[in-house]
């Protein structure tokens, strides 16, 4: 029979104790050293690019009372206590905000669609060295270059209006969209599309019969995810006088109507939310799909 050791030896268990606290001390030692040198990091990031912690101490104050005028009315009362005279302007606010959505959606789509026929070009197992290499330099430009510089260009060109926040989205969106939807393509499993090259399938056949089964649940993901990340760029290119609610808000940030800004910032916030609450239900809707 059998006899199971409850407790080793104090003479066995002597050395593999001090084994595990010697290592247990040099773990701890690693992560004070880490956490050191992640503090000295910070502070000399910030110590070279100027950041002051007295400064940001001495004017704490001076930002939240900035917060608590938007949220009073001119009267002296909250906000809250009148609803009708802080939105007093809904009707306007509500055409540019839906201003401002059309934009993003705008921007997105073409961007999109853009993405979609370059992202090909720009997959390792699909396209050749050159024609990759043009393709990523391209899409790399279109998403380093902020969409707010490209505004100001199209503004520029173009006028004042909402062209000019269409097509700066469009350009930034084809960049970054381009790169995540590169990327789902490259991860392919490529044996249908050998197997339809193979037979003497056209790149257009190969393209649609072997890539896209396996990408469109990724590219509509991202494509969803990119319109709400789009409806936030589309409200500050409004700054540069690229159209929409963002317009307004730089208006009454630069006249002092401290209610109509708190009252434009809601809307932009609750109109996120509404946002991501609508693509997380298409997302879990597609999972389910797929």
């Amino acid at each position: 029979m059998t006899i199971a050791i409850q407790h080793l030896p104090d003479r066995q268990l002597a050395p593999l104790m001090r084994a595990y606290r010697q290592a247990l001390f040099a773990r701890r030692i690693r992560v004070l050293v880490g956490l050191l040198v992640l503090v000295l990091s910070v502070a000399l990031g910030g110590w070279w690019v100027g950041f002051d912690i007295a400064l940001l101490v001495s004017k704490i104050s001076t930002f939240t009372n900035y917060f608590g005028r938007i949220f009073t009315l001119d009267d002296g009362q909250p906000v809250f206590s009148d609803p009708v005279e802080w939105y007093w302007g809904l009707i306007k606010w509500s055409k540019l905000l839906g201003e401002t959505l059309l934009v993003a959606y705008t921007g997105t789509l073409l961007g999109a669609a853009i993405a979609f026929f370059t992202c090909f070009a720009a997959a390792s197992n699909l396209a050749g060295p050159t024609i990759r290499w043009v393709a990523r330099r391209f899409l790399e430009f279109c998403r380093t270059v902020p969409e707010i510089v490209f505004a100001l260009i199209f503004v520029l060109a173009f006028g004042l209006g909402p062209m000019a926040g269409v097509l700066a989205l469009a350009i930034h969106t084809l960049g970054a969209l381009g790169k995540l939807y590169t990327e789902i393509v490259e991860n392919i499993d490529m044996k249908p599309v050998e197997g339809i090259i193979s037979t003497g399938g056209s790149r257009a056949e190969t393209i649609f019969y072997g890539v896209l089964p396996q990408v469109w649940s990724g590219f509509l993901t991202y494509s969803l995810l990119r319109f709400e990340v789009n409806f936030r760029g589309a409200s500050i290119m409004g700054f540069v006088g690229a159209g929409g609610i963002g317009q307004e808000l730089l208006t009454a940030v630069r006249k002092f109507y401290y209610s109509d800004v708190s009252a434009l910032l809601v809307m932009i916030i609750v109109t996120v939310f509404v946002l991501d609450i609508m693509t997380g239900l298409v997302l879990k809707r597609l999972n389910r799909v797929g």
